[in-house]
């Protein structure tokens, strides 16, 4: 099992976890095919909209429940890939708080620059320090 932090905007964010679906990288597969079945994945929301002001925020938890990315039509220009993800109810955190205790930031000063990939591993340390805070 392994744990990962997905980043997006928080309107996106909410679409997936509504309907069930995992996304990242605006709907590329590369990422998603890193992903098995029960990994763990936590949305951090860096606006809230994709060009909106900035949020910064853990939004949203959950488990893949699928084996594999699945691609979706939503239209002709617009064909993401997926994975189904069963998503806790959870409430949304700030990131500032928890920045001295994550593994994954080097330099707290520079925190952006950790997630600026989009798509990121973290260690159990990681997933279990925001997750706690999401589910508690």
């Amino acid at each position: 099992m392994k744990y990962y932090i997905i980043v997006a905007s928080k309107d996106h964010i909410a679409k997936g976890e509504k309907e069930g679906f995992g996304q990242a990288g605006h709907g590329k597969l590369n990422q998603l095919k890193k992903l098995a079945k029960e990994d763990w994945v936590i949305y951090y929301a860096s606006k809230e909209t994709r060009n909106g002001k900035p949020y910064q925020r853990f939004t949203a938890i959950g488990q893949v429940v699928d084996e594999a990315p699945f691609q979706v039509k939503v239209s002709e220009a617009f064909k993401p890939w997926r994975r189904k993800v069963r998503f806790r109810e959870s409430k949304e955190i700030e990131i500032r708080p928890l920045l001295e205790g994550l593994h994954f930031i080097k330099d707290p000063t520079k925190w952006g620059l950790y997630l600026m990939s989009g798509f990121r591993e973290v260690d159990e340390h990681d997933f279990k320090l925001i997750s706690d805070a999401m589910l508690g």
